[in-house]
């Protein structure tokens, strides 16, 4: 509850609750309509009636832009008692000064932006945060949290949505939140003691916890960055960290020693079948003769061009039609289409194929393939990780790809990363900058450059991954373009 404080104010707005942002804009706008300056309104969180609040304006405008507007809800939600003046005093200029968001030197923009921020770091901290715990026979979960601003309602939704099928309540010092699997209610502030103690699920959690926690990769710094140390004494896992952090570098090297040096036992079946212990290696000039893709594929089977075909379990070939309109050249294969001695077939695989629907060109109908033959990894675990193949294994690999194009003879190349375009162009190049570009080489075959479709399943962010996909279909359509041309 905010302190009322001596003011010599004509005007005295007292809204609700701390975010009651609805009474907040119905007063705001009053306000400004009637040309009530920011320094002559005083705000308040209370029952208490107001003073000297204008009556609505019919049929008036007060125009104010979405964003403003939007932003300022968050802002709302923000603990300093000074916000709903801020939000009044950055509204009338906004009449002025339509621009003002956009000027980042502005002392009540940066405020404003500070304060925003602060909000939205505080709501991602309750999401990472709250710890359930079980109260009853009753199957009811209660967690206890300490925001640092007005956050519970804001936040919410994102706890429904996430446990939905579960009885639960957030208590905090502000606010509490209740979900009955039906509907949320709010009820006043609890104290500590309100929330319960440990609970069964709880030494499952711990025992999961330190199962997980990998030496390896502990970063202090980062840690308590992103989860600092006033939310520990909240958390049921707090107690194992400092044990844990301490024991980490015993921990690391122990790992390390346990880390495989060779491939996984169904791995090495693979391998099996594919490099025999008493096959022949493949000459420089094996496939130099070959009249056909198949042909080459054969050939390529027992290449031994770089050392990549020591730890891979076989070659990886191109795939699809002799005489195919446009072929597409990717970087390596990956863990699945080492196994599987195809390209295409793993996870990006599964991205390339939907977007190729989505563009309406038919899979069936073009030849993919590698930069590169072999899977070229690290093991870490029991777990294959992809390492980029460098560019004399590249250069090796090039003898392959330049004879499958030469039997091919497709119209168009689309080279799928810069691995690829390494490959095709004999040099390296900008993917970023020239994206999107079509390059004509000294022998005439038009390349295409665009993005491999695996930088896409990198990307964490929901909307930034949706545009970057929508972008890979742009380039995908602008080479359906070229194939129709």
């Amino acid at each position: 509850m905010q302190t009322a404080l001596l003011d010599l104010s004509a005007h005295t707005v007292h809204l609700a609750g701390e975010t009651d942002f609805a009474a907040w804009r119905d007063a705001a706008r009053r306000l400004a309509l009637a040309q009530i300056r920011p320094e002559d309104v005083a705000w308040r969180v209370g029952d208490e009636p107001n003073e000297g609040l204008p009556e609505p304006v019919p049929d008036s405008c007060l125009r104010v832009s979405r964003e403003f507007v939007e932003r300022a809800e968050t802002v709302a939600c923000h603990s300093d008692p000074e916000r709903f003046a801020l939000l009044y005093r950055m509204l009338w200029r906004m009449r002025s000064e339509p621009a003002l968001l956009k000027i980042a030197s502005d002392p009540d923009v940066r405020r404003f932006e500070a304060m925003e921020k602060s909000v939205r770091r505080d709501i991602h901290k309750m999401r990472a945060f709250v710890r359930f715990r079980m109260v009853g026979d009753d199957q009811r979960y209660v967690a206890w949290f300490e925001p640092e601003h007005f956050i519970v309602e804001r936040n919410a939704p994102f706890f429904v949505r996430r446990f939905t099928g579960m009885s639960w309540s957030i208590l905090t010092p502000f606010l509490c939140a209740h979900w009955d699997m039906t509907e949320v209610t709010f009820s006043p502030g609890a104290e500590k003691r309100d929330a319960p103690g440990d609970d069964a699920v709880e030494e499952l959690w711990l025992t999961y916890y330190q199962n997980i926690f990998n030496p390896a990769r502990l970063k202090m710094k980062a840690m308590q960055k992103e989860m600092p140390k006033k939310y520990w004494r909240n958390l049921p896992e707090a107690p194992l960290i400092p044990r844990l952090v301490a024991g980490a570098d015993d921990a690391a090297k122990e790992m390390l020693a346990r880390m495989p040096t060779v491939p996984a036992p169904h791995h090495a079946k693979v391998q099996a079948r594919h490099w025999p212990a008493d096959a022949t290696p493949a000459s420089e000039n094996d496939g130099a003769e070959a009249n056909s893709i198949a042909e080459l594929r054969d050939a390529a089977k027992a290449c031994r061009r770089c050392p990549l075909w020591r730890d891979a379990t076989q070659t990886v070939f191109g795939e699809g039609p002799d005489k195919p309109d446009v072929v597409f050249v990717g970087e390596q294969p990956g863990d699945q289409e080492d196994l599987a001695g195809r390209p295409f077939v793993g996870p990006a695989g599964k991205v390339f194929d939907a977007v190729l629907g989505d563009a309406g060109i038919d899979r069936q109908k073009t030849y993919v393939t590698n930069a590169v033959k072999h899977f070229k990894f690290e093991p870490r675990g029991k777990r294959r990780i992809h390492s980029r193949p460098n560019a004399g294994e590249v250069q090796a690999c090039r003898w392959w790809l330049d004879k499958e194009l030469a039997l091919a003879k497709p119209a168009l190349v689309v080279a799928l990363g810069a691995t690829a375009a390494l490959s095709l162009l004999g040099k390296a190049v900008p993917i970023t900058k020239m994206r999107g570009q079509l390059v004509e080489r000294d022998d005439g075959l038009r390349v295409f450059l665009t993005i491999h479709p695996s930088f896409i399943l990198r990307i964490r962010d929901p909307d930034d991954k949706e545009a970057e996909r929508a972008r890979f279909l742009d380039d995908m359509l602008e080479v359906k373009k070229l194939l129709a041309a």
